[in-house]
Parts: structure tokens; C-alpha cells; sequence
């Protein structure tokens, strides 16, 4: 009778180099015949051999690293007096593992401070995989230098650090900035101040230099119709020119600064929108002219012009002979009541009639009453030619201002002060007082520079806008 059947499927050897599994009859009959039943039963009892023998061979191998690995424990712990935790047994009926012995003394971590750097245990305990056997079909493929582990390090303890205090800011730079701007720069000046006197006094031994000075003291005689003293009106515009003066710089630098304004100024009666600091700035300037104007016109109506004017060719060599004087620190031989020395003459009439005259037509160039529509009149003077003179010029005023107050407290404070604040030749606080009385009215004024305090002025006359 014929007999009908499908493929057996095969799997993997069960023993390395053997035959698919399973082994015999390659096809199982569909109908359950005596015959084919036969050739399955022998090809399960054949394969059940071959099964039995693959699962010998492990238990053999197993077997032997198992008493390999009892040996190399042994050995291992003969030394050492902890007694040894025993588990479960290796393989089924046997001894408990490990066997009884002794284990190694754990390894001594080593100490890490606070902040230190992890460092590797000294003489880390590795047991020698060499002590187990094994056949060479499970001995696993050697490790790359890149994948050996490293030693059982100790993590060091977290330090908590504390939080930095936020520098204290002044302006643009740190205070721990500005320090450092100052010692840097002050020890700076105070070399090359000692340079330059040392230079100036080896210059007046020269030859012909003694003479030189005899001949020109520093200052030459004025005009007899020239009354002494400082009147009421000079003075009270020697202070608004420095009152001005302070808040038109501070004013010029936050315009030059500024890159979105804080607050905008539009005139009641129509006109440009411009920031709340070149409003201000524009106002003091006006203030300032108007101020100067009226000391030119007192000045020549009073007499008193020819105290900073030149009418003399010998004002040039006393400049000369007076600042020489200077630089050797032994201060030349005057008196502001009744007049001043050549330098001094040359510094006021550069600045009354120079300096000042150069910043307004410069300042008036490059604000909004500017007629913008005169081509010729631009071409004639462009914009660039006033910004190139205007900062300098800002400049040159500070300087001036600087040098000129060192040198009224170092040539007689008290004396000088009283000249221009009280109007009497003595020696007396009075000038003082008015000076520091000063000081503080201009200092409030440099506070109130702000938008907060700006706009309750400027809403006066025109329209606050944040836009």
C-alpha cells in the first residue's frame, strides 16, 4: 500500500559537529500506518541516544570547572581567616558552593578628601580567571585593552559650593573694575608726574634758562583803568558755567550712548520727536550760551576784558616762563585778585573765545534747528566735520576743568576760593562753604537726571512718550 507523507524539519545540531536535529527517517507518513509508526519510533529512540550522550558530555564539562574553580578557590583563601559563606549547590546531589574554606580580607578603599580627585584603589583584588578550566569551545573571546574594567573606584562626596555674591556694578565696569582702573592709572600718573618735574627742574639748571626766568616772571602789567577783585556778576557766572557745564557733559555722553531711549519729547506746538536726553541736553546747551553771552557783554562793557585778553607780546614768554614754574612744583609768583599770569590768560581766552564758540556752532550743526534743506550751506560745513569737533572739544573743557581746580587747591585754596565765591582778597572759610554749598546743588541735579524726574519738566512745555 502506498504511503503518503510530508518533510520532517531538522533544527541545529545538538552537539558541536553534529547532525541536524532530529536524525533518521526523513518523512512521516500522513496515515498513521504500522510501518511508518516504526520508522518514527526509531528515529526517536535514536535521537533520545544522542541526546543523552550531548547531555553527559556537559554535565562533564561542567563537572570539571566546577572542580576547578573549588581548587583555584581553595587556594585563593588558605591565607585568610574569614570563614567562607556557603549557597545552593552547582550541580544537582552535590556539595554546597562554595566548598569549605576561607575567603580573601575585603581590599581597604583608600581615603578621599573633600574636592580631591577619585583615585584608583590600590591593589584591587582580581581572581585569575586562568585558575578555572574550561574547554576551549566556551572559553570566551579575549577582550579588547578599550573594554577591560577599570578598578572599583570611590566616587569623591559632593561639596556644596556657596553662592557668589554678585559684583557691585558702577556704571559699565565692576567696582573691583574700576579699582583697578584707578590704581592703574593713578600709579601711572604719579611716574610720569615724577618724571616730568625731575626733567623741568634739570631743564632751569641749563645755561641762559636762570635768566630767562628772571627776565620773565610768568606775568606781565595790565592797564591801569582795570579795577581788582571779581564783581557780583563774574562770579555768579563762573558757578552756572560750571553748573551747566557738569550736566551738559553728563547729558552729551547719555545721548552718545544711548541705543533705545527711555522716554521721547515732542514740543506742544509741533516739531520733531526727540529723546528726553537730547531734550535736556539741547535746553543746557541754550542755557549755557545765554549764560556765556552775558559774560562776554559784562566783560567788555566792565573793563575787565583785558584780564583774559592778551594786549601784549610778552604774554607768550611769561606763558612759558610760567608754566616752566609750574613743573618744577615751585608755583610762580601772583596774585588772581588783581591779576593773572600769562599762562593762565592763555588758557581763559582759549576757552571764552575758542573752545566755547566751537562747541555751539558745532553742537547747533548737528541738532534739529539745523535748516537741513541749505545744500550749499552743508556742503560748506557737513555734518561729519561737526562731530569730528564737537566730542573733542567736550574733551578739552573737561581737562581744563580738572587741571584748573587741581591748581586753585594747590596754590591757596582758601585764598583762591574766597576770590571767586565770597569776592574778598582774604583768607578766610566763607569761599569754602560757598564752594561746597555748590557742589552739592550740582550734585543733586546730576541725580535728578533721569527719566522719572525728567518728565514732570519736560511735560511743561512739550508731550512725554515712551514711543
Amino acid at each position: 500500500m502506498a504511503t503518503y507523507g510530508h518533510s520532517v524539519r531538522r533544527g541545529l545540531p545538538r552537539v558541536p559537529g553534529g547532525e541536524p536535529w532530529p536524525m533518521g527517517a526523513s518523512r512521516v507518513a500522513d496515515g498513521g500506518g504500522i510501518a511508518d509508526r516504526t520508522v518514527v519510533t526509531e528515529t526517536v529512540v535514536a535521537a533520545e541516544q544522542t541526546r543523552g550522550s550531548s547531555v553527559a558530555v556537559l554535565a562533564s564539562v561542567a563537572a570539571a570547572a566546577v572542580s576547578a574553580a573549588e581548587t583555584a578557590a581553595v587556594r585563593l583563601t588558605a591565607a585568610s581567616g574569614t570563614p567562607l559563606r556557603r549557597g545552593l549547590p552547582r550541580v544537582p546531589g552535590g556539595e554546597p558552593w562554595p566548598p569549605v574554606g576561607f575567603a580573601l580580607a575585603p581590599a581597604r578603599l583608600p581615603e578621599v578628601s573633600a574636592g580631591a580627585e577619585p583615585s584608583a584603589v590600590e591593589n584591587p583584588v582580581v581572581v585569575p580567571m586562568s585558575a578555572v578550566s574550561e574547554p576551549d569551545e566556551l572559553k570566551p573571546e579575549p577582550a579588547s585593552a578599550s573594554e577591560v574594567p577599570s578598578p572599583i573606584t570611590r566616587a569623591a562626596p559632593a561639596v556644596q559650593a556657596r553662592p557668589r555674591r554678585a559684583p557691585l556694578v558702577l556704571g559699565s565696569r565692576s567696582l573691583a573694575r574700576w579699582v583697578r582702573v584707578v590704581l592703574l592709572f593713578g600709579g601711572g600718573a604719579v611716574v610720569a608726574a615724577g618724571i616730568i618735574v625731575l626733567v623741568a627742574r634739570g631743564v632751569t639748571t641749563l645755561p641762559g634758562v636762570p635768566g630767562f626766568l628772571a627776565r620773565y616772571p610768568g606775568e606781565y602789567h595790565l592797564p591801569e583803568f582795570v579795577e581788582d577783585g571779581f564783581p557780583a556778576w563774574a562770579r555768579w557766572s563762573h558757578f552756572l558755567n560750571f553748573f551747566f557745564m557738569v550736566l551738559i557733559v553728563r547729558t552729551g555722553l547719555l545721548v552718545r550712548r544711548q541705543r533705545k531711549p527711555d522716554a521721547f519729547y515732542t514740543p506742544k506746538r509741533g516739531g520733531k520727536k526727540v529723546s528726553l536726553y537730547l531734550w535736556l541736553h539741547t535746553l543746557l546747551d541754550v542755557l549755557w550760551l545765554v549764560n556765556g553771552v552775558m559774560f562776554v557783554v559784562l566783560l567788555f562793557v566792565s573793563g575787565h576784558w583785558v584780564r583774559i585778553v592778551p594786549t601784549s607780546l610778552e604774554v607768550f614768554p611769561n606763558a612759558l616762563s610760567a608754566g616752566l614754574q609750574y613743573l618744577t612744583l615751585e608755583w610762580p609768583v601772583e596774585d588772581g585778585w588783581v591779576n593773572y599770569n600769562s599762562l593762565q590768560q592763555l588758557m581763559y581766552f582759549t576757552v571764552v573765545f575758542i573752545a566755547a564758540p566751537l562747541a555751539a556752532i558745532s553742537g547747533v550743526r548737528m541738532s534739529e534747528w539745523w535748516p537741513q534743506g541749505a545744500e550749499k550751506l552743508n556742503r560748506v560745513y557737513p555734518a561729519p566735520v561737526a562731530r569730528a569737533l564737537h566730542y573733542p572739544t567736550m574733551l578739552f573743557f573737561v581737562g581744563f576743568v580738572v587741571v584748573h581746580v587741581f591748581l586753585v587747591f594747590a596754590t591757596g585754596a582758601l585764598k583762591n576760593l574766597n576770590h571767586m565765591f565770597a569776592g574778598t582778597p582774604g583768607v578766610s572759610w566763607v569761599g569754602f562753604w560757598w564752594f561746597a554749598g555748590g557742589l552739592v546743588v550740582a550734585g543733586v541735579a546730576l541725580w535728578a537726571v533721569r527719566p522719572l524726574v525728567l518728565a514732570s519738566i519736560a511735560g511743561i512745555a512739550g508731550r512725554v512718550s515712551e514711543r
